[in-house]
């Protein structure tokens, strides 16, 4: 038997014969949130950056070689370029 799963067996077996029971058991789990996440150059599109950066992640994916040669082709229209921490894309395996 699951620990959760004790406060609704004791309501159960402590009821009187034909009473309902109805027992509300809420287990809340804790949230936490990474605060880098480390992916291979697949993952660099520009979707999951934007949804890493929603949620104040910090994205460590290289580039691939023709992103930045397309972001080198438009010139100063091409955008800021993406920050990459080597450190931390190296240990990502670790």
């Amino acid at each position: 038997m699951e620990v959760a799963e004790i406060p609704a067996y004791t309501a159960f077996a402590s009821r009187k014969k034909g009473e309902r029971v109805t027992a509300r058991l809420i287990v809340r789990r804790v949230r936490t949130r990474p605060g880098a996440v480390a992916a291979g150059k697949a993952y660099s599109s520009r979707a999951n950056r934007a949804h890493l950066h929603k949620h104040s992640i910090k994205a460590v994916i290289p580039e691939k070689k023709d992103q930045v040669a397309n972001c080198k082709k438009k010139g100063s229209r091409g955008g800021r370029p993406v920050t990459f921490d080597a450190g931390l894309y190296r240990d990502r395996s670790d």
